[in-house]
């Protein structure tokens, strides 16, 4: 699976024949390199409706005739902007052609332009054999120690840009619940509000199981 990092916490996952993108935040994202009208995927996946993360969502699903998945009242609002949609709910998964999907729970909140859009989640995605975890807007649980034992982890993206999501040292401590092969931090220097310097949370991992990976924007690793 090849991951590549387009800032804030927008990834777009690439097996042999899929591809999705996850929190599509690209217009108005400072750091973004890449337009909605560059992207092409057979899925969007959206954590929550906050304007950084719902981002360009649903222009890229009538685009692409790709379905949004996200809890339920989240695929709700986007359906009636004309979005193609399937909706889940925390705890649910669902095999989709790409590959599998889980929610989990994340500590956050939840809200568009028309007021709160039910629950925040962060995803398991299992695509080609590989399994990423995308946390989301959250602050550290100790449930994801449960999430690290009940799944095989490649990698996890985690924010660490502190004031709306964790702070790196949290950050630090999910990894080790987790236990993933790679650890990639997300959710920091779009804003001097979550300014961070991300190669101490690269050092807070040396010499647990876990390798700590930063991704430029428009850059990418291979899992």
């Amino acid at each position: 699976m090849k991951l590549t990092y387009h800032g804030h916490s927008c990834f777009i996952a690439e097996g042999s024949k899929y591809s999705i993108i996850i929190d599509p935040f690209l217009n108005g994202n400072p750091a973004a390199k890449i337009k909605p009208d560059d992207v092409d995927v057979d899925a969007i996946l959206v954590t929550h409706g906050h304007a950084d993360h719902l981002g360009d969502a649903v222009y890229i699903s009538k685009k692409c005739n790709a379905p949004i998945i996200a809890p339920y009242e989240l695929v709700c609002y986007c359906e009636a902007r004309g979005a193609k949609g399937h909706p889940m709910h925390i705890g649910g998964s669902h095999e989709f052609p790409f590959g599998r999907v889980k929610l989990t729970i994340a500590h956050h909140g939840s809200t568009t332009d028309t007021g709160a859009v039910g629950n925040p989640c962060g995803f398991i995605v299992t695509m080609d054999g590989k399994t990423i975890y995308h946390a989301g807007d959250t602050g550290l649980f100790y449930d994801m120690k449960l999430i690290g034992e009940t799944n095989n982890i490649d990698a996890a993206l985690l924010p660490i840009g502190d004031n709306f999501t964790m702070g790196i040292d949290d950050a630090i401590k999910a990894a080790i619940f987790l236990k993933p092969r790679i650890a990639v931090p997300m959710h920091y220097n779009t804003w001097d509000l979550i300014k961070q310097d991300a190669n101490r949370f690269v050092d807070g991992l040396k010499g647990s199981q876990t390798k700590g990976i930063i991704i430029g924007v428009g850059e990418h690793v291979e899992i």
